[in-house]
């Protein structure tokens, strides 16, 4: 992997090529992210550039009355996360994330990554934290069909039999029951790039990408180019 970048979903939409066909892309607004450490095989046993994303502000640090342990107020930065940015010289950011490029050698301390490291034409692959739908019955959350709901039957959206009490006297393993939908880690592959504003660090990528509106979205070149 040579081309990595963190993201935030802005929306969808559409835009139109040259032949007049709509195309539908989600708008990803990728970067700036600044190399906040350089890991190498001697120090730390493998390879990989480590790069924050989105600025946030310092929060005031306090001591509990024993003074030992530190408090952190909400969204605020730890003394010692502080500490590993100001080493870096780089004001603090609200996510890190670790990118083993195979050209880990050629980045520097405090260098930005910005969308232009991607061309129209990419396949890149996403990853996002799929939007959470809470507690969801089989029927939204497998597919599955619901009973009559007229002629006196008093089965309507319920998850059907669970198991014979004879045979097989038993659960089977992965029974579709209703459950937490939602809210999982969610990668889709071969992604093509149809447009990079990098003027403004934005991204068009064709189709839909997983999570819901200002999500944080992992963009990598593709592991695999489908025929």
């Amino acid at each position: 992997m040579k081309k990595a970048i963190l993201a935030t979903k802005i929306g969808m939409t559409q835009i139109f090529s040259e032949d007049g066909v709509p195309i539908p892309v989600t708008v990803l607004q990728a970067g700036p992210c600044v190399v906040t450490q350089i890991k190498t095989e001697e120090n730390d046993g493998y390879n990989s550039v480590q790069v924050g994303f989105v600025e946030k502000k310092d929060r005031i640090i306090n001591k509990d009355r024993s003074g030992k342990r530190e408090i952190v107020h909400r969204h605020g930065t730890s003394k010692a996360l502080k500490g590993h940015f100001d080493k870096a010289g780089v004001s603090s950011r609200r996510f890190l994330k670790e990118f083993k490029f195979e050209n880990a050698s050629e980045y520097q301390v405090a260098q930005e990554i910005k969308a232009d490291i991607f061309e129209k034409g990419d396949k890149i692959d996403a990853t996002a934290i799929s939007k959470g739908k809470g507690y969801q019955g089989t029927i939204k959350r497998y597919g599955q069909h619901r009973g009559p709901m007229t002629h006196g039957s008093k089965f309507h959206r319920h998850q059907g039999s669970n198991g014979a009490c004879s045979s097989p006297s038993r659960v089977y393993k992965g029974k579709g029951m209703p459950g937490h939908m939602g809210s999982k880690k969610i990668t889709i592959q071969n992604l093509e790039v149809v447009r990079v504003d990098a003027d403004n660090n934005l991204l068009l990528i064709k189709g839909a990408v997983p999570g819901p509106r200002k999500a944080l979205v992992t963009i990598k070149e593709t592991v695999k180019t489908l025929a």
